[in-house]
């Protein structure tokens, strides 16, 4: 996509009497039949040149131009941005001084990055415009010196070089592997990505991100850097150097001017290597509100009600990586006031927060969850929260935490609230426990947002709607979205609109901005609690759950893609079982 319009292109070479406006009128025409990307027709048509279009537009926008084909940028001042970002973000940083930094750039509306840049290097940025040829020979600069740099650092390419674990203290301190860990890092960061992914193959690194809950590759590096990048981890996580058989962990924090962020470290003995992933942790972190999770009025008004509540058990559940642990977060920083005392056994801590006691398990001190919980009741708290119900044992003691007056939050992996009742009958709870002492569980899925800059609207094909009925029931769907007053009870399918984002550079074309929660609430009111006491089916309990409001993750989904916050692809990839 280009970033200026086709007017503002023509404008441009108008006003800066490259062609005619006569001309310019009958190029606008002939683009509109070819539905030919303007700049290309312009350049096939021999009419300008590339450097000529984007010439005129820097005039025309009053900022200044820059060709970079037979510029030699310093080093030093090329690495100030990791080569993802310059690659993503299409800006490069050829010059500076004391008081301001010169980029590069395809896009001058990319405020985003500039102000990154900003705040990362202290220097006021000057915004030039370039050309898609000046930017890639400006991008060969960064493997020219990235090459020359990584002869100096693993010398000769041989597997006995690079396994000599004396010498490998001395490359986790080279300057060239710090850059490249530190861009690593850096991109993660400012990509708000939740992973890194260090992976070797036979003849290569590969570096992936997951963002937004998708893995994506983001650089490919050369193996010969491979025990210079994996031993420069070690060292920042105070890992053993020499162990390479074995699996580690570890831990380590980088803080900027806005951010403290730890790193979770784990690596892996893999065929060609070790792997290496990292877990961001937020620490600094903003606390969100229940508003902010994405839940419906009704599920909203349930969870408040509930958490008010002295006693008992609130449990979130779903599968790894749907935002569990945030809400437990979200809730415990809502029911965090200076009377209560609030104690928490996680694994590991994710958010630290003021006035709250959190413990860190540890399983080779014998630290478990059980053991934990077990002796935190004995420091009188008003509120646990337990990071996971995992075993009988912790299951017993939680349970016997909210019978005993202690208002306890935890989560589970069960894919629907429903499920969490067998679970814990399965973990040996008695069915009238479960019933008296359980409040509320929350099952959720995460799916992603759709970009806000790039969103449109469509309405489904006959083969889309067919596919959707054979995978959901979609009367009962639409039903209760009639209910809720999302859709009038006239609405058919094929005649509502839904959306999806078209991709832009503000969403690097995926089309898709963070992530927002899908949910189902069951709130466990007297007519549940004697069901689940008598040992009826999920089906029963289900039905009288329906009876009671509860909207299923399936059907927030779909509400969610019909109000236009999410798309009905991801709906469906999140909730398949």
């Amino acid at each position: 996509m280009l970033p200026f319009s086709n007017n503002q292109i023509l404008k441009s070479l108008v006003q800066t009497k490259v062609i005619p406006e006569t001309e310019a009128e009958k190029i606008k025409e002939e683009i509109k039949k070819t539905k030919k990307n303007i700049i290309a027709y312009l350049v096939e048509e021999n009419i300008v040149t590339e450097k000529m279009v984007y010439n005129s537009i820097a005039d025309n926008l009053k900022i200044p131009f820059i060709d970079l084909k037979n510029q030699i940028i310093n080093p030093e001042i090329l690495f100030t941005i990791p080569e993802p970002i310059a690659q993503s973000h299409e800006v490069i940083a050829f010059a500076k001084n004391s008081e301001e930094i010169s980029l590069a750039t395809l896009d001058t509306e990319d405020i985003q990055i500039f102000e990154f840049l900003e705040r990362k290097t202290g220097l006021k940025t000057k915004i030039h415009l370039t050309y898609p040829e000046s930017f890639k020979a400006g991008l060969k600069q960064y493997h020219k010196g990235l090459k020359a740099t990584f002869k100096d650092i693993t010398g000769p390419k041989t597997k006995k070089t690079e396994a000599k674990d004396k010498n490998l203290k001395k490359l986790a301190e080279d300057l060239p592997v710090i850059r490249i860990v530190d861009s690593v890092l850096e991109y993660a960061m400012f990509e708000n990505a939740s992973d890194i992914h260090i992976e070797p193959s036979e003849g290569e690194i590969v570096v992936r991100y997951r963002i937004d809950g998708i893995l994506k590759d983001v650089m490919t590096l050369p193996k010969t850097v491979q025990s210079g990048i994996v031993a420069r981890i070690k060292v920042l996580s105070d890992l053993k150097l020499d162990e390479h058989r074995l699996p580690q962990d570890g831990r380590f924090k980088v803080k900027n001017k806005e951010n403290e962020v730890s790193f979770r470290v784990s690596i892996l003995p893999v065929m060609d290597g070790e792997k290496v992933v990292m877990r961001l942790l937020w620490e600094s972190g903003k606390i969100l509100s229940l508003e902010d999770l994405g839940l419906q009025k009704y599920a909203l008004e349930t969870v408040k009600r509930n958490i008010k509540k002295p006693h008992g058990m609130l449990l979130v559940v779903g599968p790894t990586g749907s935002g569990k642990t945030t809400t437990l977060y979200t809730i415990l920083n809502i029911l965090n006031q200076p009377g209560i005392n609030i104690s928490t056994i996680e694994d590991p801590i994710e958010y630290r927060m003021e006035r709250i006691n959190q413990s860190q398990v540890n399983s080779k001190i014998g630290f478990t969850f059980s053991n934990g919980l077990r002796a935190l009741l004995r420091q009188d708290p008003d509120m646990i929260m337990v990071g996971e119900i995992r075993d009988s044992e912790t299951a017993d003691i939680a349970v016997n935490a909210a019978l005993t007056g202690h208002l306890v939050l935890s989560t589970l992996h069960t894919n629907n609230a429903i499920g969490t009742l067998p679970r814990l009958m399965e973990m040996g709870v008695p069915s009238f426990l479960v019933s008296s002492t359980t409040n509320i569980i929350i099952a959720q899925r995460l799916v992603r947002k759709i970009c806000p800059n790039c969103i449109q609207s469509y309405n489904l094909s006959e083969k889309e709607i067919e596919e959707l009925n054979k995978k959901f029931n979609m009367a009962e769907i639409l039903k209760t979205m009639v209910n809720i007053n999302t859709i009038k009870s006239k609405n058919i399918l094929k005649d509502i609109l839904f959306y999806k984002g078209k991709g832009c550079k503000q969403c690097n074309n995926d089309g898709y901005k963070g992530r927002i929660g899908v949910y189902e609430i069951l709130e466990i009111t007297p007519e549940i609690s004697k069901l689940i006491t008598k040992k009826v089916s999920d089906a029963e309990i289900l039905a009288a759950a329906r009876n009671q409001k509860m909207i299923t993750v399936i059907e927030d989904g779909f509400i969610k893609a019909k109000n236009g916050t999410t798309s009905i692809e991801e709906v469906i990839r999140v909730t398949k079982e």
